[in-house]
This record gives structure tokens, C-alpha cells and sequence, in this order.
């Protein structure tokens, strides 16, 4: 897992641009941490950082390999699971590999020989980029689902792009500015994103699921994949079987690796399956003993958690639980409030946005732990989106409000505002439109059943809105320590076959993931595969809500601070004396109530000041 930058131009000699590069890539450096390297042409210059996985002495990069009159320079993030079985097939084409075992290589030949049609054939989590040096062309492509970001901007004839939008800013015709849309994508439904949009104005993301190719021609951004309408056997057994062997498939190809792999391990349904396959896969391998467990957790939070209809229970005696039965080594994190609070600007330089607070700041926190003794997880993370695990699909309410149901209570969070801000806009409005426009995309399968075409429309949202703002969560609080976290439930053949179920297989026994508990049967203790879903635990704890309310009331008392620019002083210094709980529900996904709002306009007013950031909106 690695950071990549660069840039590609036609309109000037880009040779003399080389340090900037670079600098991008200094800003990169914690995506790989233990090699760099860079490559120039004419046209383009290509950086690279990396973090050694798989073959040490053989994936460095950029990687060059020729064919012929033909020549191709690649620098590549990512992990291609599939890769000895594309190797084998390249070889019978009569390509000749350089490296043991390295999947930058696979990929480098694999768009050789089959162009972008490459991309239909991988089987990972991956951002790159190509250059086509006989036909002077930049290949850019991402994965699937978005779990390897890519950001990039066009100023003054040169395409400019990089892993993280941080190392875009160090660029000196880049500016940091946002207008009224990225006001609205941070306030209406940040900490989430619209797909494609970078938040600062002319910054843009390579959507998941697509390429794009910069020629003299100009440029051109194709999608090379969408969720197919297929049909699946109506048997349960038949559907259980075929959920088994691919979640299986998955975990075993994404064991692949040179160096210490463990597992995220909360305790709940979707950690624990992929712990127990886990342990089921290294055992064949005969490398179990290098697999451990980790879970985190913070001070005193039992004795101030309280159970509510998002989060029912608390994880810590599950967690052990699952790892005495499966007899593996487990670490429990314990957090500290204080470092919590003061993790928030971590986060936040990790993430290069306003995020999701202390939930951010705990999972970077943990990963800078998990580091110390591996440096490849397994997460959990993706199966309620695919399998429907969120209280949206269940609960009658939300299912037929027609608004994103993750977001909530955009009245109370417009209070907040300036007038003169909520003149200019209007946020209810703006989600509405990025709603309705998300509507659109979802295929019409049920139209004569109203109710399944609703819980597909739930599906289409979750898996292509919800769940990148979670993999954009996990790639950057991990990668800012060199961790790479790996989700098997992100697999596109488990997405495609998932997707085609009908609501009764899905929720067999009108439960939340039925079909998903059933497959597994037999894999782990009853009481755990029936749990109910609790999500990613946060801090109860109130010294974490004094610390957070101190320092916005910090924030208000300083005529300086920026954000006052977006935020109604009065009315926010009157909630803040009030104490009283304002947000009755999550605001943002099904954790973030008052404490996570104070935190997130604290990372708000931070963001704008590192990056001086100039709002547009006149």
C-alpha cells in the first residue's frame, strides 16, 4: 500500500517541475514509509511512496517494463488479489516477469497486454496510474468501490493528481478555496461526499469504478463497472453455499503478504466472521501463529455507556469472547479521553477534511497501535451495506423518508448558521438535490413491487454513498501510520452476487443480514452470530464533551477564528450554556449527536485555518 502523485502535461515541458513532485511526495510520505522514488518525461513526472507488503526487493517503484517499440511506466497503490492467477495467464501470453512475486508487475503487464479492459479482470483495492510512452498517454483507474483514493485537478493545461488532496495543495497554481456547492458538501452532508467531488473548488475524485485517460486529445473519464442485474437461485441453501465460498475465497486471497497480518476484532457479526475465516485460512497455511486480534476501547466507558436504538451494547466481553473461541491472541486499546480530544487536528490532517470527529480520531489512535505489531488488518467493514445490516432498512420510517437516511436533523444543524449564510444557502435544498440525482442511478428492478425496488434504492445509496465515506475513513487514519487495512466484504463478486437477492433470501427470517448469518452457521457461537448490530464504539465518557465544549467556547471568544464567518456566535454560546442534549438523534450516521457536532466545527475552524482556506460564496 503505498501514495502516488504526479502530473502530465502537453502544453509545456513539465521537467522543471520535478521538485514539486517531489514535495508531494514528502506530503505522502506516511503512505509509505519505506521507499520513494520518482520518474520524469517531457510530458509527465510520476512519484511514488512505499509501504513493502509483498516482495521487498521487487515491487519498486515507478516500475518501468517495455514490449517491442512499446514502453510503460507505472506507479501503483493498492493490492491486486488476484495476481499469480493474472500472472499465469500473462506468462502463457508470453510476457516475462522481472519480480518473485509483486503485483505492481501483474498490473503493469496486464495493461500492456489488454489495455483498460485489464480493469474488468482485477480482483482488489487499487489507484494508479500509467504512462503510455510511444502514444504519450496517462492512464488513471481506481477500484471497484473507492477503497484506494485518487484526487486530481486541471490548472493551466496540467492535469495534477496525488493519493491525498493534502499533496494537491502543495502544488503552486492549486489554491485552497471552496464555493458554495463545497460549503454545502461540508455542511448538508459532510462528514460524508458527493462521489467525484474534492470539496475545494476545481478539486476533483476519480470516482470508484472508473478510469480516466489524458491525452492531446484531452480528457476523458469513462466508468468500466455498475452493479449488474443477474439472475440467483431462489434456494436457500444453494445462496447460503455460494455466500460461504466467496466470503472464504476472499479472506484466503487477502492473506497474501510478506509481513505480520491481524484482524479487527469488535466483537460483533462482521469482525467476527472475518476473524474465524481468517484463523480457518491460516491454519491451512501453517502461519497462524503470526495472526493476532485487536479491539478498542476507552476509559471508564462501561460505567457511563447507555443503550439506545443505534448502539445497544457495548463490545469489550465479545471481543474476547470471539478470540477464546477461535484461541488467538487478542489486544484491547484502551483509549484515553484526553488524547482523544487532542487527536482531534490528527485526524483531521489525515483525512484533509472535517470528519467524523472523535470516531475519526479513536480509529487513528488504534491504528497507530496496531502498527506496532502488524502492518496488514482484516476489517469487517462493508457487510451491513451490502447485506443490509443499517436500522434504514428495517426501520418503516426511514424507508420512506426520501432524503439520504444517514442524514438527519439539517434544520436543528441550520440554526446554527449566520443569516447571512443560510441566505446564500440552503442545505435541506442542496441534500435534497444530491439525493434526488443519487435516485436516478438506481436501476429499476422491482417495478411492480414497490416496497423491494424501496430496499434496492437503500442498497444502491449505501453501497455507492454511505460506504466510502467509511473506506475513506479506514484508508486515511490507517495510512497515516502505515497500516493497511483489507475488507473482504468489499469484494466485487460478493457485492454483484449480494446485490441480486431478493429482500426475502437477504433478511432470511426477517433479520437484519440473515442470509449472511446463515451462511456462516456453525463458524462462531449462537449468541454471537445473533447479535445485534452495535456500530463502531465512541466515547461515553462526559470529560470528552467538557473538553470539547471548552475548546469551542475558545473558539467563540476569539474574533479571529474563522468559522465565525459561517457560525451564529449567540445562538451557539446559548446551547452551549444550555447543556442540555439538542441533538435527539445521530445527526451524521448513528454516532454523531452534540459532542461529535462541537468536534466536528472545532476540526471546521482548524481546517480553515492550516489551510487558509477561502470560502467563495459572494
Amino acid at each position: 500500500m503505498c501514495g502516488i502523485a504526479g502530473l502530465a502535461s502537453f502544453n509545456k515541458n513539465v521537467k522543471g517541475d520535478l521538485n514539486i513532485v517531489k514535495n508531494m511526495m514528502e506530503i505522502l510520505k506516511n503512505r509509505g514509509p519505506d521507499a520513494e522514488g520518482t520518474w520524469e518525461d517531457d510530458e509527465v513526472i510520476l512519484g511514488h511512496r512505499r509501504l513493502i507488503v509483498l516482495d521487498p526487493a521487487g515491487g519498486i517503484q515507478p516500475m518501468i517494463r517495455k514490449r517491442g517499440e512499446d514502453a510503460y511506466v507505472i506507479v501503483y497503490n493498492g493490492e491486486l488479489y488476484n495476481a499469480s492467477e493474472l500472472r499465469e495467464e500473462l506468462e502463457k501470453a508470453g510476457y516475462i516477469f522481472s519480480t518473485r512475486n509483486s503485483d505492481t508487475e501483474v498490473v503493469l503487464l496486464a495493461y500492456m497486454n489488454w489495455k483498460e479492459k485489464c480493469l474488468e479482470r482485477f480482483n482488489g483495492i487499487y489507484a494508479l496510474a500509467i504512462w503510455d510512452m510511444r502514444n504519450k498517454t496517462l492512464f488513471l483507474a481506481r477500484d471497484r468501490v473507492g477503497v484506494k483514493p485518487l484526487f486530481y485537478t486541471f490548472k493551466n493545461g496540467c492535469l495534477i493528481f496525488a493519493s491525498e488532496i493534502k499533496a494537491l495543495l502543495v502544488h503552486p497554481s492549486v489554491k485552497a478555496e471552496i464555493d458554495r456547492e463545497g460549503l454545502c458538501e461540508i455542511l448538508a452532508l459532510g462528514p460524508g461526499r458527493t462521489p467525484g467531488h474534492g470539496v475545494f473548488r476545481n478539486i476533483k475524485e476519480l470516482k470508484p469504478a472508473s478510469y480516466m485517460i489524458y491525452s492531446r486529445q484531452g480528457i476523458k473519464e469513462v466508468s468500466y463497472w455498475q452493479l449488474p442485474s443477474l439472475p440467483v437461485s431462489a434456494d436457500i441453501e444453494e445462496v447460503a453455499f455460494n455466500i460461504r465460498n466467496i466470503l472464504s475465497d476472499a479472506v484466503e486471497k487477502q492473506l497474501n503478504a510478506d509481513v505480520n497480518i491481524c484482524t479487527l476484532l469488535s466483537g460483533g457479526l462482521d469482525s467476527s466472521i472475518i476473524t474465524a475465516l481468517t484463523t480457518e485460512c491460516a491454519g491451512k497455511e501453517n502461519y497462524l501463529a503470526d495472526i493476532s486480534s485487536f479491539s478498542v476501547d476507552y476509559e471508564d466507558n462501561q460505567v457511563y455507556f447507555r443503550a439506545d436504538g443505534f448502539e445497544k451494547d457495548v463490545d469489550a466481553k465479545w471481543a474476547l469472547k470471539v478470540a477464546d473461541f477461535l484461541k488467538i491472541r487478542h489486544n484491547t486499546v484502551l483509549l484515553d479521553n484526553r488524547e482523544l480530544f487532542q487527536a482531534l487536528n490528527q485526524a483531521l490532517e489525515a483525512n484533509d477534511l472535517p470528519g467524523m470527529a472523535d470516531i475519526d480520531a479513536s480509529l487513528y489512535l488504534f491504528c497507530r497501535e496496531i502498527k506496532k505489531k502488524a502492518t496488514v488488518a482484516l476489517s469487517g467493514e462493508c457487510a451491513d451495506e451490502v447485506f443490509g445490516g443499517y436500522p434504514w432498512f428495517t426501520d418503516s420510517a426511514m424507508l420512506k423518508t426520501e432524503v439520504f437516511p444517514w442524514i438527519r436533523m439539517l434544520d436543528q444543524r441550520s440554526m446554527f448558521l449566520r443569516p447571512q449564510i443560510k441566505e446564500k444557502i440552503n442545505l435541506t435544498e442542496y441534500v435534497k438535490y444530491r439525493y434526488e440525482e443519487a435516485i436516478r442511478k438506481v436501476p429499476v428492478v422491482y417495478e411492480e413491487n414497490k416496497e423491494e425496488q424501496r430496499l434496492l434504492e437503500m442498497a444502491y445509496l449505501s453501497i455507492h454513498h454511505f460506504m466510502p465515506t467509511l473506506l475513506n475513513r479506514k484508508d486515511r487514519m490507517s495510512m497515516a501510520w502505515g497500516l493497511e487495512i483489507r475488507v473482504p466484504f468489499s469484494d466485487h463478486r460478493l457485492i454483484e452476487y449480494v446485490w441480486n437477492l431478493p429482500s426475502e433470501i437477504k433478511f432470511y427470517k426477517n433479520m437484519p443480514k440473515g442470509i449472511l448469518r446463515y451462511a456462516v452457521k456453525g463458524l462462531l457461537p449462537e449468541d454471537i452470530l445473533y447479535r445485534a448490530k452495535t456500530p463502531y464504539p465512541k466515547t461515553h465518557h462526559p470529560i470528552y464533551y467538557r473538553m470539547v465544549k471548552r475548546e469551542m467556547e475558545n473558539i467563540l471568544k476569539n474574533p479571529s477564528s474563522p468559522i465565525l464567518f459561517l457560525l451564529d456566535r449567540d445562538k451557539l454560546e446559548e446551547y452551549l450554556k444550555n447543556e442540555q442534549q439538542f441533538f435527539t438523534l445521530p445527526w451524521f450516521g448513528q454516532l454523531m449527536r452534540d459532542a461529535q457536532y462541537l468536534a466536528y466545527m472545532i476540526q471546521l475552524n482548524r481546517w480553515i485555518n492550516k489551510y487558509n482556506v477561502n470560502i467563495l460564496i459572494d
